[in-house]
């Protein structure tokens, strides 16, 4: 009997993809090194020149050379394939930090130069017979506050009405795609020219030189019809045909599956556009200026006299300083500190209206 040859063993080479890895700490050895390079050599610059430290330039330095030591690197120790994953990898994560580096900074500037004036003083007064020193910004608040509700109040419903008639109703009809070109082109309006129409429109028949609060909600609800028309029917449109055609086979009819089924669904998006569309509008001061003007004492009618906003009060404290000038450049920091807490603020209740009234998904 003729015994069997032994099969002879078959070795699989490694794959190139995993031929070789970096090591976590390998990765950031390479991003300290390049900061740590580029750090000496703008330091003797800045020696030799007898300047200070060019910090921009110092970090975009730093990041150039990462991205070409870790490519380099990595091509050798791994794959050409795995250094151009991670030489992509860092190209977006600088145009992240590239993205966050003015927003940072004007959060803590902001913060820095108007965190003094915050007192409660500054809160529970206004500016009437206030000369220098002293005063606060509660005429401001309320006018904000009353101006941007009325906005409010007059855009949602109009955004949300059209929305629904061009994800609905519509189907991309003559007259849906007239709204949409509409809507496109107001996207695009200086907010100037908001104010321009509604202080034309009041000036027609209350005559010229009127300023009110309520023509201040008109200019602003200009600008927010088309931002919350826009959000909403995208939201709408995300939720699926197949929750409409289960309501129709039970019997429900158009207008409650869009009230009971459609809506419920989308809440959370359409709550986020809302707030966008007020954080949009909430610091616009050129409008204001013409429509509502400013003054420095309170005023609760809307329709009736000046109202004082809170992006009009900085630009006012900025541009007419007084004496001692430290005083109106504070109470203007701390106005536009305000101003971005009052958003911070629109945004925290948006998402937990978002997170509580959005469809559960388990029991």
């Amino acid at each position: 009997m003729t015994a069997t040859p032994p099969r002879p063993v078959v070795t699989t080479p490694t794959a190139s993809l995993t031929a070789g890895r970096l090591a976590p700490w390998a990765v950031w050895s390479i991003l300290g090194g390049s900061i740590a390079i580029m750090l000496v050599i703008f330091g003797l610059m800045a020696v030799t020149s007898g300047e200070d430290l060019n910090i921009a330039g110092w970090a975009v330095s730093a990041g150039l050379l990462y991205l070409v030591l870790i490519f380099v690197i990595s091509t050798i120790v791994e794959s050409r394939r795995k250094a151009v994953d991670r030489l992509v990898t860092g190209v977006v994560t600088a145009a992240f930090v590239i993205a966050m580096v003015p927003l940072v900074s004007v959060a803590w500037t902001v913060l820095v130069n108007g965190i003094a004036a915050l007192n409660a003083e500054f809160f529970t007064s206004s500016m009437r017979n206030v000369v220098g020193e002293g005063g606060g910004i509660l005429h401001a608040v309320v006018g904000t506050v009353l101006i941007t509700g009325a906005a409010a109040i007059i855009s949602i419903p109009i955004g949300l009405m059209a929305a629904i008639y061009l994800v609905e109703y519509g189907k991309d009809n003559r007259l849906a795609r007239g709204i949409t070109f509409l809507v496109d082109v107001m996207t695009g309006i200086p907010s100037i020219v908001a104010g321009l129409f509604a202080y034309a429109l009041f000036a027609l028949f209350l005559g010229p030189g009127i300023r009110m609060g309520f023509m201040g909600s008109i200019a602003l609800a200009v600008l927010m019809i088309p931002v919350v028309v826009r959000s909403t029917e995208e939201m709408l449109r995300l939720v699926p045909n197949e929750l409409r055609e289960a309501a129709y086979a039970l019997g429900v009819p158009k207008w409650l599956t869009i009230t009971k089924v459609v809506l419920p669904t989308s809440i959370a998006g359409i709550t986020t556009g809302i707030m966008l569309s007020i954080s949009r509008v909430i610091g616009e001061t050129a409008p204001l200026l013409i429509t509502a003007g400013f003054t420095n004492s309170m005023n609760y009618d809307l329709f009736s006299g000046r109202m004082q906003t809170l992006p009009v009060f900085t630009y006012t404290q900025y541009a007419n300083q007084g004496i001692p000038p430290e005083a109106y450049l504070d109470r203007a920091w701390g106005a536009a500190l305000v101003l971005i807490l009052i958003v911070m603020v629109l945004n925290l209740v948006a998402r937990i209206v978002a997170k509580v009234f959005s469809p559960k998904t388990g029991r």
